[in-house]
């Protein structure tokens, strides 16, 4: 059997005393000229570290059904895979600003089971708000129930995963004059349903530079180019974890996946030669 492991010291205790940050003050941020930082994590390990690193809020993306689950797209992940993930980054970062994505078929359906399935996601996983994808009239309709109900929304444009197929792929949306103002007509309906912040995915710089200018609530950018309220990266990604995956808007800031690689191999190496585990790791 093996032994329980202990929680390890650190700044754990010190920041769970903090008081959790609201989506009010995430955009006050970006009002007072401040770049938001937003990371994608899965689990409440690397919830808690993020959240230990600065992040401003813990995004929990359908981005898992590709990152963890190993699918193409995001469409096989469901509400209760949400629910299970959005709860481990809640019991890792009790404290944080924690934002969870609705899946594909949870809130386009009908505004009924939207309220229902929204409602789900923040009593079963104390996170603070939910995001949803595209900026039709429908789904703005949609935002503004979510909203009246009192679940706050971060909307998502520009490439919108759970379109993918529809999309062609994840392909740069918003190019041309044309779907451009197509682009930021969505904005300013996603913004008047109450939306507290919008992703651009895979957006031209100066389109998100004009949508960022011309609505009052934060533009979070992937691939969209410096000029929005902040930036999000999945984690996996930003550390070089996932090194198969290389899209021209991704900067990694570390290497991990030759360090996972080089310590499987060494712990395999004292392992064959009876190194490990020697008497000092043993009782």
């Amino acid at each position: 059997m093996m032994a329980a492991r202990k929680s390890a010291p650190g700044p754990t205790a010190a920041v769970a005393a903090r008081r959790r940050p609201t989506v009010a003050e995430f955009r006050d941020k970006a009002a007072r000229g401040e770049r938001l930082v937003v990371v994608t994590a899965y689990d409440a390990t690397f919830a808690r570290l993020v959240h230990e690193g600065g992040a401003d809020a813990l995004l929990v993306g359908d981005s898992l059904g590709n990152v963890i689950a190993g699918h193409a797209t995001t469409l096989p992940v469901t509400l209760d895979h949400m629910i299970y993930h959005g709860a481990a980054v809640r019991r890792g970062a009790p404290d944080a600003l924690v934002i969870v994505d609705m899946p594909f078929l949870t809130y386009q359906v009908s505004d009924d089971r939207a309220l229902l399935n929204c409602g789900r996601v923040v009593q079963e996983t104390g996170a603070q708000a939910v995001k949803l994808e595209g900026g039709s009239t429908a789904i703005a309709r949609t935002i503004r129930a979510v909203v009246d109900l009192g679940v706050p929304v971060m909307g998502h444009l520009g490439f919108t995963p759970q379109s993918e197929h529809a999309l062609g792929g994840p392909r740069v949306q918003g190019r041309g004059a044309t779907a451009a103002a197509r682009l930021l007509d969505d904005a300013r309906r996603l913004e008047d349903a109450g939306a507290f912040a919008i992703v651009l995915e895979l957006v031209p710089a100066a389109v998100a530079e004009t949508i960022t200018a011309a609505v009052a609530i934060p533009t979070i950018g992937i691939g969209a180019g410096p000029h929005c309220s902040g930036q999000v990266l999945v984690l996996h990604d930003l550390l070089g974890l996932n090194d198969t995956f290389s899209p021209k808007f991704l900067k990694r800031y570390a290497a991990m996946a030759d360090e996972v690689r080089g310590a499987v191999r060494a712990f395999g190496g004292d392992v064959r030669t009876g190194t490990y585990p020697d008497a000092g790791h043993s009782f």
